[in-house]
């Protein structure tokens, strides 16, 4: 790739229709920097735009037996702090704490390995522990040999000088205090890690990257959701998404919202012309092995009993095409995430289907994938998918009322839990009444967090709700009604930009602990 096909979007550009009934206007904007320290490299900004494929040169490409990429682990090293102090006559000789002796400090070492062992084996996410060490001064802090390749460092802070903390966060990474209360020794850190080191003896927060939600005291799952949060954030922050057809923006400026995404979230987009698309397309389907393969997993798809065809056969067909496509590509690229900008009518004379039935089976294939390619809420996507472990849903909200909102899109996920399927209608694209789209008849009951994105990438909102009804009504297909308990016009006042992002599960202090680190506040509704 020459470095002239590498392009940033500029100047003014009518995009034509979206399915929420707008035109995107394109024009230049002031680039807000944003910060995270952690995890992250430099990152580029625009997209790379791809050229030269040709579908042999694409099942040429291995491709692994389990499927998508998996998540990367959280790395974290766990650090013990920790003095012995020694008796002097008529003077204060110790300072709080249960770490007395250098016995103390051992069998503390040995609980705390357990103690991870277990955070391990219970973790709903990828995460890998370091060893443990022991030090007592800041001069050991320049002997852990492995504290570059951390993460996370975990900082179980029994005694010690806060010179200690004051090196390792020079280290950059993300930093964790757990002190004991009651689950072990007292520590001595217990008492003064606000005063002392987090306020540096003043009345405000005096230390950089490093604030009261760093620190836990006694509980292992205090411990497990944040770590669940970094480790979503680390497969987030510098990722790769394919963009088909190049990124959009809804209604906002393309090129104020792309550098706002390459300064916080450093994404390495690659960008994918609907005539490169379209020539990978013709190629596929002039191959006779993509054909019967796509026969044949529609007939495995169709032979679900939860499911029922409401629309041509063919279009199911051809959705499998564009997914072995869509397969290729992200393998090709060792990425998982992939959006489709203009996925209501150019991508249709291509595929000769809609995409929506290809989103929904790439998602429950581990992969992420969204319609319109709207980068105002594709990262929230891709955050609260690696949050969760769980396929995230792109959706259009409506108006809230009597504690109540409809989301609705055509492209949800069937494997919205991560791993069984919900009963689905297999239906045109609404908009068109063309292709294949699934009506996912998500649980009733089941809890959700819904994640609303600002364009400013300053303020998202969170909502948990519950839902309480999939209705049929004439709007994108899978519809679901969320109950939510706080006051609706409090709802309505809060929610900034437009779509959502909806995942099963409570994940909003995971959301908000996430995106605190690269300068977004979560308020929740």
């Amino acid at each position: 790739m020459t470095n002239s096909e590498n392009h940033i979007y500029e100047g003014t550009v009518d995009q034509g229709h979206t399915c929420c009934g707008c035109r995107q206007t394109l024009s230049s904007g002031e680039m807000t920097r944003r910060k995270f320290v952690q995890m992250t490299g430099t990152g580029t900004l625009g997209t790379l735009a791809m050229s030269g494929l040709s579908w042999e040169l694409l099942k040429s490409v291995s491709v692994d037996e389990n499927g998508a990429p998996k998540r990367k682990p959280l790395v974290v090293k766990p650090i013990f702090t920790y003095e012995i102090p020694v008796r002097r006559e008529k003077t204060s000789w110790r300072s709080w704490g249960g770490i007395q002796t250098e016995s103390d400090a051992g069998e503390e070492m040995k609980r705390i390995r357990s103690e991870l062992e277990a955070l391990k084996s219970s973790a709903d996410f990828p995460v890998e522990f370091l060893p443990l060490a022991g030090i007592k001064r800041r001069e050991e802090t320049e002997s852990i040999a492995d504290l570059k390749s951390a993460d996370l460092i975990l900082i179980y802070a029994a005694g010690g000088s806060m010179n200690i903390f004051s090196e390792l966060n020079k280290s950059g990474r993300n930093i964790i205090f757990f002190c004991r209360h009651k689950s072990g020794p007292v520590y001595l850190w217990y008492e003064i890690i606000s005063p002392r080191y987090l306020r540096q003896h003043t009345d405000h927060l005096s230390v950089n990257d490093i604030d009261m939600e760093d620190v836990v005291i006694d509980s292992q799952d205090e411990l497990l959701w944040r770590m669940r949060a970094l480790c979503g954030l680390k497969n987030t922050v510098n990722s790769t998404i394919l963009a088909v057809g190049g990124p959009g923006a809804w209604s906002q400026p393309l090129e104020t919202t792309m550098k706002r995404v390459q300064e916080t979230f450093k994404l390495n987009i690659q960008d994918i012309s609907y005539e490169e698309l379209g020539k990978l397309i013709k190629e596929a389907k002039n191959d006779r092995s993509v054909i019967r393969d796509a026969k044949e997993n529609a007939d495995r798809y169709l032979q679900d009993k939860s499911l029922t065809l409401e629309t041509n056969r063919q279009y199911v067909e051809n959705c499998f095409v564009l997914e072995a496509v869509f397969r290729k590509l992200m393998d090709n690229f060792s990425c998982r995430a992939i959006t489709i900008n203009e996925c209501m009518g150019t991508i249709m004379p291509l595929a000769e289907t809609t995409a929506c039935l290809t989103l929904s089976l790439l998602n429950d294939a581990g992969y992420l994938a969204f319609c319109e390619s709207d980068f105002v809420v594709v990262p929230a996507g891709i955050l609260m998918a690696n949050i969760s472990g769980k396929p995230s849903f792109l959706n259009d909200p409506t108006y809230p009322h009597d504690n109540i909102i409809t989301l609705a899109h055509c492209t949800a996920p069937r494997k919205m839990n991560g791993s069984t399927t919900e009963p689905a209608r297999i239906l045109t694209h609404f908009e068109s009444d063309y292709g294949a789209a699934p009506k996912v008849e998500m649980k009733k009951g089941q809890v959700v967090t819904n994640i609303m994105p600002d364009f400013g990438f300053k303020r998202n909102v969170g909502l948990k709700g519950e839902i309480i009804d999939n209705p049929f009504m004439d709007i994108c297909r899978s519809q679901i009604d969320i109950k939510f308990e706080c006051d609706s016009r409090k709802v309505a006042d809060l929610m900034p930009g437009f779509h959502w992002i909806t995942v099963y599960g409570d994940y909003l202090k995971e959301a908000g602990y996430a995106l605190k680190k690269i300068g977004i506040e979560l308020e929740i509704a």
